[in-house]
């Protein structure tokens, strides 16, 4: 397995069933323009195989932080530990950009997910909730 920081929308696109939708060139584009925003491909045999997007956070009296915004990995390819190789490789990431840690936010019955990050997490925070806000577009 092989992973890398992509930069370019076209990588991207190559890589657009690894995503719930296809990538949108625009939204996709403002993410990698921005030094704080990344994405990382596996591929195996040169083939996209998994994907992690991360968001550094910034506040004024806690530092920065990577927050893990997404992980998937395509189909055939799970079991192979890229999900958890995705990982290691964004905490890298985060470790040389200063952050002082990395947390994610996942579903309860999301066991595969759970099983990954508790490989890499200290702890599990209990009695957490999210709550979402959706904008129209009108």
């Amino acid at each position: 397995m092989d992973s890398r920081r992509i930069t370019r929308f076209e990588a991207v696109e190559a890589a657009g069933h690894l995503f719930d939708e296809p990538p949108l060139e625009e939204p996709t584009r403002r993410f990698l323009a921005d030094a704080g925003h990344h994405l990382l491909l596996a591929y195996e045999d040169g083939v996209p195989a998994g994907m992690i997007t991360g968001v550094e956070m910034t506040h004024p009296d806690k530092g920065t932080e990577m927050f893990v915004y997404e992980l998937g990995v395509d189909e055939p390819y799970r079991r192979r530990g890229i999900a958890a190789a995705l990982v290691a490789a964004l905490a890298d990431l985060a470790r040389e950009r200063g952050c002082y840690g990395m947390w994610v936010i996942t579903d309860e019955g999301n066991t595969a997910a759970r099983r990954t990050y508790q490989r890499f997490a200290k702890e599990e925070e209990d009695g957490q909730a999210v709550f979402s806000w959706t904008f129209d577009e009108s």
